[in-house]
Formats: C-alpha cells, sequence, structure tokens
C-alpha cells in the first residue's frame, strides 16, 4: 500500500531552499498550507494558510519537522527547539554537510533523514539525494513520498553523501555557469549578448529535456549531432582535448566535496 506524506509540517527557517520545496509541496497538493508551521526571525512571503511566528506553536507535535537554517546555525537552533520538538516522529535536515549523528546528538526524533535537495525543486524537476540510519521501512516509503513531487528522489549511502551533494546539489550552480560562459562565449563572436543568453538558455532546456528522454546516452547523442569533419566536431575537440572539460568538473566537483566534509567536521565538534 502506498505511504502518504506527513499531514503535518514544521519548517525551522524557510530560505531560498526551504521554501522552494514548500512551494512545491502546496502546488502538488502534498501538504496543505493550513497544516504547516514556520518559524523564522520575521516574516516572509509564504504561500496562503501557511502560517509563522518566532516560536513554535503549543499544543502536539507535527508528524515532521524540517531544519531548513543554515549549517552554521544548528547549535544556536538546537538551544531554541530541540526541548519542544523532542520526540517528533521525522526529522528531515537540509543543513549542508550536517551528519546524521551530530543531528541525533542534539535532537531527539523517531526518524532522522537527511535531504539534500537542489533549486529545480520548485517546479518538480529537482533531484533530492536521501540517508538515513535511524529510519525503518515505513519512515522511509513517508519521507520518500514527500519528496517525490520535488522530481528524482535517491537513496544514497552515508559514504557517498557529500559526492552527491557537490553533483547533484551544487550541479545546478555549475550548470547555470556554463549557460553563461556559452551566452559570453557567443557575444565575443559577434552576438548581441541579449539574444547570445536567449540562444544559450534555450539550447540548454532543449538538450537537457531531449537527453532526458532519450535511450541514447548523451556521449552517443553529442556524436549523432556531430558530423565527421563538421563544425560541431570540430568545436567538441577542443571540450574533448587531453578530457579538459571532464578534468576542470572533476575538480569543481572534489573542491565541493571537501567542502562538504569539512562542514561535517565542524558539526560533529
Amino acid at each position: 500500500m502506498a505511504m502518504t506524506t506527513p499531514n503535518t509540517l514544521w519548517l525551522i527557517g524557510c530560505g531560498n531552499m526551504a521554501g522552494a520545496m514548500l512551494r512545491r509541496w502546496i502546488a502538488a497538493g502534498a501538504v496543505r498550507g493550513e497544516d504547516v508551521f514556520v518559524l523564522n526571525r520575521s516574516d516572509r512571503a509564504l504561500p496562503e494558510g501557511v502560517r509563522q511566528g518566532r516560536a513554535l506553536p503549543e499544543g502536539a507535535l507535527p508528524d515532521a519537522v524540517m531544519l531548513g537554517v543554515k549549517p552554521q546555525q544548528i547549535d544556536a537552533i538546537a538551544d531554541q527547539v530541540a526541548a519542544r520538538i523532542a520526540g517528533v516522529p521525522m526529522l528531515v535536515s537540509i543543513l549542508a554537510g550536517v551528519e546524521e549523528a551530530a543531528l541525533a546528538a542534539r535532537f531527539k526524533a523517531g526518524s532522522i533523514i537527511r535531504a539534500m535537495p537542489k533549486l529545480p525543486v520548485e517546479i518538480g524537476k529537482g533531484v533530492v539525494a536521501l540517508h538515513s540510519d535511524s529510519a525503518d521501512a515505513e519512515a522511509r516509503d513517508r519521507a520518500g513520498a514527500l519528496m517525490a513531487p520535488l522530481g528524482l528522489t535517491e537513496w544514497v549511502d552515508a559514504a557517498r553523501f557529500d559526492a552527491v551533494t557537490a553533483l547533484a546539489g551544487s550541479g545546478p550552480a555549475f550548470v547555470y555557469r556554463f549557460i553563461d560562459a556559452l551566452a559570453a562565449a557567443g557575444a565575443a563572436i559577434g552576438i548581441p549578448s541579449d539574444q547570445a543568453l536567449r540562444l544559450a538558455l534555450a539550447t540548454v532546456e532543449g538538450g537537457a529535456l531531449l537527453a532526458a528522454q532519450a535511450a541514447d546516452t548523451p556521449a552517443v547523442l553529442a556524436d549523432k549531432v556531430a558530423s565527421p569533419g563538421g563544425s560541431t566536431r570540430t568545436g567538441l575537440d577542443i571540450l574533448d582535448a587531453d578530457s579538459a572539460l571532464v578534468k576542470l568538473l572533476t575538480a569543481t566537483l572534489e573542491a565541493s566535496q571537501r567542502r562538504n566534509a569539512e562542514m561535517a567536521a565542524a558539526a560533529r565538534g
């Protein structure tokens, strides 16, 4: 039998990522606005029906609490809310680099779920990496059901969580930088900059949609576009020389992965 999402949800912090998740959940009917409370330092624009304030509501605990603050705020937040939410059935954390053990040392919950989403969750096209050592099958199913409207959901091993975060969590920023660079290169060869940006955006959007639906791998698709001796092949020769693009992106992901590990070490104290 399919598991349902949590009926009631408290968000501790609601910045860009948590806000994107919340808007998608409500738009998809996964949760109702009136069943959500956001604890924040100041009021912000939230979906209709969502309550917010500087202190958590009195009464029964919700079905789930999600931590959406900055990782470096974990101790201050634990001091503020740990006693109030003790015993919550499910605690979801989107704090980058903060491991489950560090969360368990500060918060008591039936199960603790680490989640690493990326910003396109707001349109249901994100990636959410999940990990938990404490969740049983039912809790994992419920967490999966909650995350399903956000896009692709992948359970990953703890040892690979930092690497997956570097690829899927930080990846959108790297893609945006590539789009910007492609547009800048177009401008450099004479295309008006605003037109170059429109062309770059449409090119990446169309290419990504096709790659997601195609039976062929992206490598095969690239070769299909590139005729032998043609202009596309000549351009690919630049990207492929000495595996330059792969080496650059590997170095990029390694740097992001190292930073995730550093933040995890800081959270462990």
